[in-house]
C-alpha cells in the first residue's frame, strides 16, 4: 500500500494485496476453504459467510451471520460480528465491525470500533465520482464511482452512524451515535451528532 499520495488510491488494490498473500501465505496460515487464507487461533462460525477472495488475521473472531464477500483483508485480533457485511475493504489489527454493520470499499484503522448499526456507505445515489470534500474548502477527485471511507487508528463511531461516500476521519476521533459523517473530520477530534466538531487532547480528554 505503500507509495500511494491518499489512503483512498489504495482501495483499487485491496483485491491484488489479498491475492498475493493467498498465493504467498505467511507462516501459520491454512485455507479455510477455496480462496479462503486463515491465521492461527481463527475463530470462524459455521453459520458465518465467506466468499473469497479473503485473508483473516489470526485470533480474529468471525461471528454467526457475518458475511464476507470478495477481496477482504482483515488483521489479526479482530471482530466481525453478527449481520456485519464486508465488501473490498481492509481491516487493521484489533479492528471491531461487532454488530449489524456494513464496510464496502474502506479501510478501518488498528483498534477502531464502529457500533452497532454504523454503515460505511460506497456509492453515492446517482453514482457519481466519489470526491474528499471538507469545510475549508477542500475538493478532491477520488476517481473511484465506489469509496466508502478511511477510518484513522483508534476511530470509534457510536451507534447507527452513517459515513457517507468519501469520509476521512483521523486518529483518535469520536463520532457521538445517530450521526451523519460526510468529508474529511481531524484527528483527535470529538464530532457531535449536530455537526460541531471539538477538539481533544490525544490523552482522550477536551481541550
Amino acid at each position: 500500500m505503500e507509495g500511494e499520495s491518499y489512503p483512498w488510491l489504495a482501495v483499487p488494490r485491496i483485491g491484488s494485496l489479498v491475492q498475493d498473500i493467498l498465493n504467498d501465505p505467511p507462516p501459520g496460515y491454512h485455507l479455510l476453504s477455496k480462496g479462503v487464507l486463515i491465521g492461527e487461533d481463527c475463530i470462524v462460525s459455521s453459520r458465518a459467510e465467506i466468499v473469497g477472495p479473503a485473508v483473516i488475521g489470526p485470533r480474529t473472531e468471525i461471528r454467526v451471520g457475518a458475511y464476507i464477500r470478495e477481496n477482504v483483508l482483515v488483521g489479526a485480533s479482530c471482530v466481525v460480528g453478527n449481520s456485519t457485511e464486508l465488501k473490498n475493504c481492509v481491516l487493521f489489527d484489533f479492528a471491531q465491525a461487532p454488530h449489524f454493520n456494513y464496510v464496502g470499499d474502506s479501510i478501518m484503522g488498528k483498534g477502531s470500533h464502529i457500533g452497532a448499526g454504523v454503515i460505511l456507505s460506497n456509492l453515492k445515489s446517482d453514482k457519481s465520482e466519489v470526491r474528499i470534500k471538507d469545510s475549508r474548502g477542500l475538493d478532491l477527485p477520488t476517481g473511484l464511482i465506489k469509496f466508502g471511507s478511511v477510518l484513522g487508528d483508534g476511530v470509534e463511531i457510536g451507534c447507527n452512524s452513517v459515513c457517507y461516500p468519501g469520509t476521512v476521519i483521523g486518529r483518535g476521533t469520536t463520532v457521538y451515535p445517530l450521526t451523519g459523517v460526510r468529508g474529511v473530520i481531524p484527528p483527535f477530534s470529538i464530532l457531535k451528532t449536530d455537526g460541531t466538531v471539538i477538539a481533544r487532547r490525544k490523552d482522550g480528554n477536551r481541550d
